[in-house]
């Protein structure tokens, strides 16, 4: 047993020196871009690294602006804002939202950069579906293995981004630390262009729930949640029967005295215990709350509440941007953008990178870097700024004519490979591969069958050759000369 676990483990390291040492796919054929920039990319998450690893690799100069002291974005945890207690629902600006608890919602495999594999450390979270540090590691091991940290002004807030009376370039202002000091100091400089990937995990959106200001319980929001001992013997009422919603609830449900989760998608006559928690309800949406501490369901059940926990998304939020960027943010639609990236009237010279919900998020951050490097370069063209109009309006319209609100204008979910391949097609690349496809697909209908343990029950079965295709295009790539 002995020899065959240290087999495994000499396997593995020889698969992780193989993935370290993977290089981009060869690009040889391709003509040299026209034009190199030099680019302010804000923000160091996900999509702020790939796309200044893009930027460099089509010959461009980019400068990533983070304002907090380490890459990585919201998938840095951080314990002690902790605020579960806290009366205060309205804390924005929090460098982390994750819970201790809190787990991919997809399988690792599918998840990676196209060409850097997510694979298990040997030291690290092993599990197919890993914790929130295995995902910053991955991220870290990005950065390193791509020598971006070089790039990253860490402990730098841009504060201002405007347009220069050319309108060919962007004036940024920032704000940072002054050396040997607490005090901090303001500097800005001229870009070509300005790709901005700061996320959408920030600003906490709230439900309007009525007579909620007499209402003498506290409120909070997922994004100041970490542990569940704070609500130890407490009745928690949780709006929002999201991902965060589902495994906050259940985490929740292991101290509190009863847990309620309420959802606008059931129907109105919905108030029903949850199976195998004997503590757990599932409501329709939220009528009133009232001064006695009562929260009213649409069903007309009732429950006398301490806390109502908003697990209710966030707010795309660009308060640097100036309004000669063109675009604005209405009913949490940034508009006009094209194919969710290019403002028409400033395009290419300011893009957004990663603003799609319900996404398989880093390969679509990858090819959406790639297609916004290369129209900088001049090696991809966009339409004419009145095509791409067009474009948005009959967007806009074909949504409308769904029924959807303009809220929903960046969820893809049904639509996000379509997207995905059309960006592919843009760049003259591959986009994602079979089997990512077929396993986002497959890890989508276990959550909704297994919602208590499908991350734990993933292994064998159905899915096994999935994950040795898997296996077998990361080897032929990590071989790559």
């Amino acid at each position: 047993r002995k020899q065959t676990q240290k087999h495994r483990r000499g396997r593995r390291h020889r698969f992780l020196r193989a993935a370290a040492s993977s290089r981009r796919p060869d690009r040889s054929d391709t003509p040299m871009p026209s034009r190199s920039l030099r680019v302010a990319v804000i923000g160091a998450g996900a999509a702020g690294l790939v796309a200044a690893r893009e930027l460099r690799r089509e010959g461009h100069a980019p400068v990533v602006f983070e304002r907090t002291d380490g890459v990585g974005g919201t998938w840095v945890y951080e314990a002690d804002a902790d605020a579960s207690a806290s009366p205060e629902p309205l804390v924005t600006q929090r460098r982390s939202n994750l819970d201790a608890s809190l787990r991919t919602n997809l399988p690792r495999e599918c998840m990676g950069f196209l060409d850097f594999p997510f694979v298990a450390g040997p030291d690290g979270d092993t599990r197919r579906f890993p914790g929130h540090a295995e995902v910053l590691r991955y991220l870290q091991s990005f950065a390193r293995r791509f020598d971006l940290d070089g790039l990253v002004r860490l402990e730098t807030e841009v504060v201002r981004v405007s347009r220069e009376t050319s309108g060919t370039s962007w004036r940024v202002r920032y704000s940072r630390k002054a050396s040997g000091s607490e005090k901090r100091e303001t500097d800005e400089e001229v870009f070509d262009a300005v790709v901005i990937c700061n996320g959408h995990y920030s600003q906490p959106h709230f439900a309007d729930v009525a007579g909620v200001d007499a209402w003498p319980g506290k409120q909070l929001h997922s994004t100041s949640y970490r542990v569940p001992e704070p609500f130890h013997g407490q009745v928690v009422v949780v709006i929002g029967c999201g991902p965060s919603g589902t495994d906050i609830s259940r985490d929740i449900a292991g101290v509190a005295k009863e847990v309620h989760l309420a959802s606008r998608w059931s129907l109105s006559a919905t108030s029903e215990k949850l199976p195998g928690h004997a503590n757990m309800w599932f409501h329709s949406e939220i009528d009133r709350a009232q001064e006695d501490g009562s929260v009213v369901f649409h069903d007309g059940s009732r429950v006398k509440a301490d806390v109502i926990m908003h697990c209710t998304g966030y707010k795309y939020n660009f308060p640097f941007l100036t309004n000669d960027a063109t675009v604005s943010v209405d009913d949490n639609c940034v508009d006009p953008l094209y194919k969710h990236v290019f403002p028409p009237q400033v395009a290419p010279r300011l893009s957004f990178i990663g603003l799609p919900l319900k996404v398989v998020p880093f390969p679509l951050f990858e090819l959406q870097s790639h297609w916004v490097a290369g129209v900088l370069s001049g090696r991809f063209k966009l339409p004419s700024k009145d095509e791409m109009v067009r474009d948005v309006t009959a967007f806009h319209s074909r949504l409308a004519a769904r029924g959807w609100p303009r809220r929903y204008t960046h969820r893809l979910r049904d639509r996000e490979f379509e997207n995905e391949d059309w960006l592919a097609e843009q760049c003259r690349r591959g986009g994602p591969e079979g089997w990512r496809r077929e396993m986002f697909d497959a890890a989508m209908q276990v959550m909704v069958e297994r919602p208590e343990n499908y991350r734990d029950e993933w292994d064998g079965g159905d899915y096994d050759h999935l994950l040795a295709q898997a296996n077998r295009d990361f080897a032929a790539h990590c071989q790559r000369p």
